[in-house]
């Protein structure tokens, strides 16, 4: 008898399910413009959104929902309600590509229901040009109790695109692999056009991921490009850093990360106490490239999760590394970058890899002191180490443990250091997630800034990690010192990063040399196929508040006046960006504003010169003086003071060359 109550019990339960999503409920919000629209729907008990913009489909009906251990969140759901709301937000940060944000969005709360218990909600942010989705999870009561912890272990999030989409995508590595098995760190190489249906390496792809969609806003609209940006945001110790999984065709999904990763040690899926709310997915979408160039919803989403201990300070640096490599770590040889830093004007030398054996801790003390003298301080290098790669560089075992990290950063708070760079990390996996907010949150307290390398993508950090300042992220200069290859591609890949990684965070790339050569003479290594206009304008285009140029003691006597006062005027911190034209890959022109100066800066990797007339009016007035920086068809570049008569400039950039025009805003 037992048994068959059981089995009525279960058959009615089954029976309401069933009734209850019988009738698809559907709820459909707008952004405040009215532009964007989404559209909620629980058809069949499986939580479905797609999003249009102007009428068109962005992206078709894709999944929702979360599986954990408790409960499968991704079917038998009831839509219950959405609760719309508008919220705004006004936030300032020094770190970010825009000084003052002004936010605001339609907020829908949309409850779901499995029978009578309140499963979760998923809670959209739809601005202007950005669509979010977290997921709200809430306990479930049970014989005994009630579940107040849970694993999450994966998510049915989906990207359905139209048909006719290509993709601008970056393969996910596979763990344990690559230089002392360090991999995944995001550093691969982008795909330019390709066709949907892929799955990178077969491991997925690194977010941000941009897609360029062909649609018509009306039937009798002639077929025209839009694009989605698609990332995640807000990912802290308390989940997992994700990517994106090709579920075939036009079908992406969610991935959390590869079992392999952090040598193996803990779950790909993340613990979590109830209730709790995971980070966003979020799309960034429009008609062209501005929508995505000029996004912030990486930091709007988020907020800060600790004061800063002291008003950080930002600006540039050299860094002797990336053209000395390794034996340039020695005291005499950052003692002459620290005078090549103040002959420069700039704040700080980054000391690299092997300081701890090649100058010694006695004698770092010295340095640092002689470099307070000259009014620059230091940036050291750690490995992140403990037990998930092969990395042999030391500074070694001081980041993985609190107290060790503890005792390391009060050593370099004595010493008036001004932040680490550190290296080599082991995936995305939740405990890694941790070391990284366990870091940043130490190093506040002893008043350092940090920089990651050979790490995951940031999401959100520069406003929930007051101290936080870039990372890498991406296929650094490091490249164009170990490869000719790198440097023949260089172009190309600049005009990437400004339309896809450096969109949605900070990026450490470490670039701008001047030298013709990747060499400490300048006469051999891999050779510099791009101009110095060129170098000038990378320093603009990538974004981060602080920056170590590859810039060499030899330029003072070796490289252009103009454009060595160009690096010593450039600043770091932004007010505001703009985007002009561009397409990845190809050529890229914006626009940053500091302060009161413009900064319009062009590159072109293409074979064919770009012929532009730029309109120079939402930034310059007319009788404006500029300094116009330009290339030649042998890239021989030159500086020169215009008075802008009409606001119509016409400009030409070779291949490997540039544009840069520089003058008060109006």
């Amino acid at each position: 008898m037992k048994t068959n109550r059981r089995a009525v019990v279960a058959a009615l339960f089954m029976a309401t399910m069933m009734a209850s999503t019988a009738q698809a409920e559907e709820k459909q919000f707008n952004s405040p413009d009215g532009k964007i629209s989404v559209t909620v729907n629980d058809e069949g008990g499986k939580p479905t959104y797609a999003v249009k913009f102007d009428g068109a489909s962005m992206l078709e009906r894709s999944p929702l929902g979360v599986k954990a251990n408790y409960a499968d969140l991704t079917q038998q759901l009831t839509l219950k309600s959405c609760d719309l709301k508008t919220v705004t937000d006004q936030y300032d940060l020094k770190t970010w590509k825009q000084s003052h944000v002004s936010y605001q969005a339609t907020e829908a709360v949309c409850q779901f229901n499995q029978g009578e218990w309140h499963a979760l909600d998923i809670i959209f942010r739809v601005s202007n040009r950005d669509v979010a989705f977290s997921y709200k999870l809430y306990p479930k009561r049970a014989r005994g109790g009630e579940t107040l912890v849970a694993v999450v272990e994966n998510e049915a999030s989906g990207f359905v695109l139209p048909d006719g989409t290509t993709t601008f995508l970056c393969p996910q590595s596979r763990p344990m692999g690559g230089f002392a098995r360090t991999s995944p760190s995001y550093e691969t190489g982008y795909s330019y056009d390709d066709e949907m249906g892929k799955n990178g390496w077969g491991e997925g792809y690194s977010f941000p991921c941009l897609f360029k969609v062909p649609y018509a806003a009306t039937p009798s609209q002639q077929s025209t490009t839009g694009w989605v940006l698609i990332s995640e945001t807000g990912t802290d110790g308390d989940y997992v850093a994700c990517r994106l999984l090709n579920d075939g065709g036009a079908k992406y999904k969610i991935g959390f990360p590869q079992p392999g990763e952090l040598n193996g040690h803990g779950s790909t899926s993340a613990a979590v106490s109830l209730p709790c709310q995971t980070p966003w997915r979020t799309i960034t979408l429009g008609a062209s490239l501005a929508p995505i160039v000029e996004s912030t919803v990486a930091n709007d989403l988020v907020q800060p999760k600790y004061k800063a201990s002291k008003d950080y300070t930002y600006g540039k640096g050299s860094w002797s590394w990336i053209i000395g490599m390794d034996g340039s770590c020695n005291f005499d040889e950052q003692k002459r970058y620290i005078d090549f830093s103040a002959a420069m004007g700039w704040r700080s030398v980054l000391v690299d890899a092997l300081w701890d054996k090649q100058i010694g801790y006695e004698k770092m003390e010295e340095l640092a002191r002689y470099g307070r003298s000259k009014g620059v301080g230091l940036f050291l290098w750690y490995n992140s180490n403990g037990a998930w790669n092969d990395a042999p560089q030391s500074p070694k075992d001081k980041m993985d443990k609190s107290a060790a990290r503890r005792k390391e950063m009060a050593w370099m708070q004595k010493n008036g250091i001004l932040g680490i760079k550190v290296d080599f990390f082991g995936g995305d996996k939740q405990p890694m997630m941790q070391l990284y907010e366990d870091i940043l949150t130490d190093a506040n307290d002893f008043g350092l800034q940090v920089i990651f390398h050979g790490c995951t993508l940031p999401r959100g950090w520069e406003r929930m990690y007051p101290n936080y300042v870039a990372s890498e992220a991406v296929l650094a200069s490091e490249n164009l010192h170990f490869g000719q290859g790198a440097c023949d591609a260089e172009a190309q890949n600049a005009c990437t990063h400004v339309f896809i990684r450096n969109v949605v965070a900070s990026m450490d790339f470490g670039g701008s040399t001047l030298n013709k050569h990747y060499n400490a003479d300048n006469q051999h290594g891999t050779t510099r196929r791009t101009s110095d206009v060129f170098a000038l304008a990378t320093a603009v285009l990538f974004q981060s508040s602080v920056q170590h140029f590859a810039m060499a003691p030899n330029n003072l006597t070796d490289a252009p006046d103009w454009a060595v006062q160009f690096m010593k005027d450039v600043p770091t911190q932004w007010d505001e960006v703009k985007f002009i034209d561009g397409y990845p890959g190809k050529y890229a022109i914006i626009a940053r504003r500091s302060g009161q100066k413009w900064y319009v800066a062009a590159i072109c990797a293409q074979a064919d010169p770009v012929k532009m007339k730029l309109d120079l009016s939402p930034f310059f007035a007319k009788g404006t003086a500029v300094t116009a920086y330009t290339d030649d068809a042998q890239l021989k570049g030159k500086s020169q003071t215009l008075t802008l008569k009409n606001l119509s400039f016409k400009a030409e950039i070779p291949q490997n060359g540039a544009l840069l025009i520089v003058g008060d805003a109006k």
